[in-house]
């Protein structure tokens, strides 16, 4: 399958991160081409099976056919590169089974280590493995991720007392170095804040994703607390929320979110 000039196709239900990986890996990899994109799982499955290529990435989370489900339609045909959000479960999954990943926001320099590893593997002319068993691990874990109940309750130091804090009650939450900052309507609706020792990417996985999105690398708001969202340069935004003054950054790899703006 492999020609002189390596082909992948890409599947993503968000366009703007389909471009966003297209251009990441046209810096990365200028001899890629790009010969299909597809918007779910049933559409990579479909292009791949009329245009195969030598490497396939695969959004986990697509509607209709999952990218995992998708993985299994393409098997050993490709080498395959799972591209997922923010998820404890599949990333172990896909660390344990030694299967490619790339997290969202796909960062440079992990691209370039996967960029390598698939070098190496079509020099070598390597197949691509047998992933039946792996994938089926990855499904458990997703499926057992889905089955986990969203945090409730936060537990957070202010001064030399312990606050119990409503998970529905967070407009914010924003890396700060080791810590985690939390935003809340503390006592009276007031704006309050309080610092917590658990990493924001910890803190994801167990936010109810209907309510809580991340919008920056260090920063996950609650939609309901947004009052609106401005465009700014470069494909990026601000996030203005109600009753407070604070101003959130979207940065590009999140625009994606609002894009009915």
């Amino acid at each position: 399958m492999t020609a002189a000039r390596p082909t992948a196709l890409i599947a993503d239900d968000e366009p703007l991160l389909r471009r966003s990986l297209v251009r990441l890996l046209g810096h990365a990899w200028p001899e890629l081409a790009i010969v299909a994109q597809a918007r779910n799982g049933r559409e990579a499955v479909e292009q791949f099976d009329a245009n195969p290529a030598d490497i396939c990435f695969l959004d986990v989370h697509m509607p209709g056919l999952s990218g995992v489900e998708a993985a299994r339609g393409i098997g050993r045909r490709a080498h395959l590169v799972f591209v997922t959000a923010h998820s404890e479960y599949a990333v172990q999954a896909f660390e344990q089974g030694a299967i490619d990943y790339l997290v969202k926001p796909v960062e440079t320099v992990r691209l370039a280590d996967t960029v390598v590893r698939l070098k190496e593997r079509l020099r070598l002319a390597q197949p691509a493995p047998d992933i039946d068993a792996l994938l089926a691990q990855v499904i458990t874990r997703l499926d057992r991720e889905k089955s986990t109940p969203p945090l409730r309750w936060i537990h957070a130091s202010v001064g030399s007392t312990l606050r119990l804090i409503p998970v529905e009650e967070v407009d914010f939450l924003r890396s700060d170095e080791k810590y985690t900052r939390i935003a809340w309507r503390g006592d009276r609706g007031n704006a309050t804040e309080a610092l917590i020792r658990t990493p924001l990417k910890e803190l994801v996985g167990q936010l109810d994703p209907e309510t809580f999105v991340q919008v920056h690398r260090a920063v996950v708001v609650n939609l309901r607390c947004v009052d609106h969202v401005v465009r700014a340069d470069n494909e990026t935004a601000r996030i203005h929320l109600k009753g407070r003054s604070d101003i959130l950054p979207v940065s590009r790899s999140y625009l994606h979110r609002f894009r009915q703006m």
